[in-house]
């Protein structure tokens, strides 16, 4: 259900990336596609209500630990999956362990396997 939940919010946080202006209309979709419970569907929306309301501040911590590359740089995917373990870590209080966990193996089905170790290398630098 949190697996779920979380590949939900990082669709939507990538969709963010592009259109922050239909940012509802996606996770609308994608809940209604998934199938969510009650349970996963709140979670989902904690995490992203997180995101939307400490995204400067996210950004800027995770602009702080990705060395050597611009943000703009980074393949989007990467960054949205970043962006969802720094919200989750610090505003959802989530063990970090368990988010880097879980980020990584949703980073297996999203991304490259290049894009694995870099994503991985970022997060062990987030407090």
């Amino acid at each position: 259900m949190r697996t779920l939940a979380r590949k939900i919010a990082f669709q939507t946080i990538f969709a963010d990336l592009f259109a922050s202006d239909n940012y509802e209309t996606v996770l609308n979709q994608l809940l209604d596609e998934e199938k969510l419970d009650a349970k996963g569907t709140e979670f989902a929306k904690q995490i992203l209500l997180a995101y939307k309301d400490n995204k400067a501040q996210i950004v800027a911590e995770v602009e702080s630990k990705v060395e050597g590359y611009e943000l703009q740089r980074v393949y989007r995917v990467d960054l949205a999956l970043i962006y969802l373990a720094e919200t989750e870590i610090k505003f959802i209080g989530t063990t970090k362990a368990v988010v880097i966990n879980e980020i990584l193996e949703i980073a297996k089905t999203f991304s490259s396997e290049k894009s694995v170790s870099f994503i991985n290398g970022v997060l062990a630098k987030l407090d």
